[in-house]
């Protein structure tokens, strides 16, 4: 089965964000960094 670079790069994503939700490795860290932005700005 021969997916697109879209598919690829989204499922990519989606297998980050699984892990990212159990433990924080660099993507859990930069959700977090944005999350805090966001609490500033308000």
């Amino acid at each position: 089965m021969a997916l697109s670079k879209q598919e690829r790069k989204e499922m990519a994503r989606k297998a980050m964000e699984k892990r990212g939700s159990k433990k924080p490795d660099g993507s859990g860290f930069a959700r977090i960094d944005a999350d805090a932005k966001k609490l500033e700005n308000e």
